[in-house]
């Protein structure tokens, strides 16, 4: 059925968090699960408009004898520094758990210092793969945003500014301890936001599905993920206030996360970073851009693969396989367009001479690359870039 041989069966490892709650409301149960795990004192992790949102969750902690702590806020994609400036206060205020309520910025902050408050580790020495030791912390994450996932993933990102680039930990025990996904936390989400991320997790479900390692087990949320998000996220963006289509996308966005464990992302993601890292263009907007540009290139190693990421997306089988994921990639630079999401990195203020240096900082995103559809050299960045200028 499909021209890469996806299904021999490959070994995929599910990671989950042991606890998975989602619903309208579910937001203030977090606080009993910390007081019963004896978290006495909390560091909250997150963000200036989010916080005024956190009235219910932060009177369920007050009831249940939970002191809280507030970090800095974490109100632009995270540099080293900003979370060394959070770990140092995580280590003075001798905290004993960690709470991450935001989008994929506080939530990867909150993971990485539940994991280093009390390790011997620095961040610079969990880059990558498996790298990090343990983590003593108890850690609990509600997502704010419809977008990374994080609240159920082992991934961590942060902004490297002496390299320009993004970088990942990845590891069992970024994988918090409870998730808590509650679809009224993202009403407030302004229509900017709402299409990026979401944009960005259509993206986690695109490249899992796509994959070398894709996997029927990764699949179905993939799959499912891509169908909720391309009959909501306009919907979401146009009326803040639609609870259906906030339900949806949150249940989407979960998906999307689930995917990242056991296949995770690929090229569309490594040409992101350098977009994000030199330029400080939002993740989502970049993944946008590039995808698809992306998936045409990629489009040859696997059609029969897209064309079933079209028919999620909504349209019909026209002709062969190739046709009808040509569609689907149409229908995606519509979706975007259609939420208000930039089309050309000429228009985010990238400039064409910068794409050289951009190619060559991919190509070190060796992690997410490896799982690329075909093999991805540094001129094929620079004319993916080219397209996408």
């Amino acid at each position: 059925m499909f021209d890469v041989p996806f299904f021999s069966m490959n070994l995929v490892t599910l990671l989950q968090p042991p606890r998975i709650v989602i619903g309208d409301g579910c937001a203030p149960h977090c606080a009993e699960f910390l007081a019963q795990r004896g978290v006495k004192r909390v560091l909250l992790v997150s963000s200036t408009p989010v916080l005024p949102t956190l009235g219910g969750v932060l009177e369920a902690l007050k009831k249940t004898g939970v002191a809280v702590v507030s970090a800095l806020a974490i109100d632009r994609e995270p540099t080293r520094e900003l979370f060394e400036q959070v770990l140092a206060v995580a280590r003075k205020e001798n905290i004993e758990g960690v709470l991450g309520i935001g989008g994929g910025s506080a939530i990867d902050v909150a993971k990485l210092v539940a994991a280093l408050t009390h390790g011997k580790q620095t961040a610079s020495e969990v880059f990558g793969i498996n790298l990090l030791a343990s983590r003593a912390l108890p850690l609990v994450c509600l997502p704010t945003t419809s977008g990374t996932g994080a609240e159920v993933s082992p991934n961590a990102i942060l902004l490297d500014e002496a390299d320009e680039l993004k970088k990942g930990v990845v590891s069992p025990h970024l994988v918090p301890d409870a998730a808590f996904i509650d679809p009224l936390l993202t009403l407030t989400v302004p229509p900017a936001v709402t299409a990026a991320t979401g944009l960005d997790a259509l993206t986690h479900c695109i490249e899992a599905f796509a994959n070398k390692f894709a996997h029927p087990a990764v699949d179905v949320y993939a799959l499912q993920g891509i169908r909720l998000i391309a009959a909501n996220l306009e919907r979401a963006v146009r009326n803040g206030q639609d609870t259906e289509a906030r339900a949806n996308m949150a249940l989407a966005s979960f998906y999307g996360g689930l995917c990242l464990g056991p296949v995770n992302t690929a090229a569309v993601h490594a040409l992101a970073y350098p977009l994000g890292g030199r330029f400080h263009v939002a993740h989502g907007v970049s993944n946008a851009v590039l995808l698809p540009h992306v998936l045409r290139f990629n489009l040859p190693a696997a059609p029969e693969r897209y064309a079933e990421v079209a028919v999620a997306l909504g349209l019909s089988r026209n002709g062969s396989a190739e046709s009808t994921a040509e569609h689907g990639l149409e229908f995606l630079s519509q979706l975007s367009k259609r939420c208000g999401v930039p089309q050309r990195m000429s228009e985010l203020g990238v400039p064409r001479e910068a794409i050289p240096a951009m190619a060559k900082a991919a190509m070190q995103v060796t992690r997410l690359l490896k799982n690329n559809l075909r093999t991805l050299s540094e001129h094929d960045g620079i004319q993916i870039y080219e397209a996408a200028h």
